[in-house]
């Protein structure tokens, strides 16, 4: 196992990374859509014509999960450890996680529940909401109770916590786009062999349908990490390699087991990641980086950086 050596990347102010991407069979693709606009497609200055294949959002929801384990619900061998929020409902059944929920700590079943033990211990901890938000101060508390937050972001949007102003940008970051895009138009149709001719309102009867798919001269996948962000918060050398570590665990893995991103986007990386800066740099193997979180995640409990234990359980009871 080579040690993990982070020193290289001191000085830079982001880690950026790109893989080249190629549909896991056939050449057609189904991108991301949205209800009001459908395909995301954009065409540059030079007439390229460009489609958003994941958004900035999505991706970052799918880094999220490639560090929990669905089938143990709980975080994967390497991560544990690791701080975050575990609900409950009333009878003690798993609910839900902040490594789960869209917004993290924000998330209703953890800070809307009516068992507000929680949340009146954040409140405590991120002081009493006068003057400027001390975001040092903020990253601290959530590296205690979810050190995923720090990398994903956060914005606790509650008025009675700091007036609605806690938030912590996103330091990790990613997207998919391709580049020279074709549509590629098809459809089907729903058969009804009994009543091919009833009402279609109730699910009966011959439904045909359109879908629009698209063929690509290159599809990419882009990651961002934003290092001078990371040491902006004044967290211990301990917890930002942990963070480096962590976060190019949850790009690789997510290039590696999570591309099948729709029934008709299934897709697989075309030769390597790369890194475009710094330029030089050498990405550790993904065994490298499991082998060596355990080590970092076991050095941040010991620095305090934790809470302890480092699973915090909440109980969720409805209002």
């Amino acid at each position: 196992m080579a040690t993990l050596d982070f020193s290289p990347l001191k000085d830079e102010p982001r880690l950026l990374m790109q893989a080249e991407l190629k549909p896991l069979q056939g050449e057609r693709f189904q991108p991301t859509g949205f209800a009001d606009l459908g395909a995301a497609r954009y065409t540059l200055a030079d007439g390229t014509e460009m489609l958003l294949v994941e958004s900035a959002q999505s991706v970052a929801n799918r880094m999220e999960a490639v560090s929990w384990d669905e089938a143990a619900a709980d975080l994967v061998a390497c991560a544990k450890g690791l701080s975050y929020i575990r609900v409950l409902d009333n009878q003690g059944n798993f609910l839900t996680a902040s490594v789960l929920e869209a917004h993290r700590l924000n998330s209703p079943y953890i800070l809307e529940s009516g068992d507000t033990t929680f949340f009146d211990l954040l409140k405590k901890e991120t002081g009493d909401g006068k003057g400027p938000v001390d975001i040092p101060g903020l990253a601290r508390v959530v590296c205690k109770y979810d050190v995923n937050a720090v990398l994903h972001g956060v914005f606790i949007a509650k008025s009675n916590l700091a007036g609605g102003r806690l938030r912590l940008t996103r330091a990790l970051s990613g997207f998919i786009e391709a580049r020279n895009v074709r549509p590629a138009e098809n459809g089907g149709v729903k058969n009804d062999r009994v009543n091919p001719s009833g009402d279609t309102r109730q699910g009966f009867g011959n439904v045909p349908f359109h879908r629009t798919e698209f063929v690509a001269e290159e599809i990419t996948a882009y990651f961002n990490l934003d290092l001078a962000l990371l040491r902006g918060y004044g967290l211990p050398a301990e917890a930002i390699d942990l963070l480096i570590a962590l976060a190019l665990f949850k790009v690789q893995r997510f290039l590696g087991r999570g591309l099948r991103l729709r029934t008709a986007c299934d897709l697989e990386v075309k030769g390597e990641l790369q890194v475009t800066r710094p330029n030089g740099y050498v990405l550790p193997a993904i065994a490298d980086l499991e082998a060596g979180l355990p080590t970092l995640i076991t050095e941040c409990t010991k620095k305090g950086l934790f809470a302890n234990p480092p699973v915090t359980v909440v109980k969720y009871e409805p209002k």
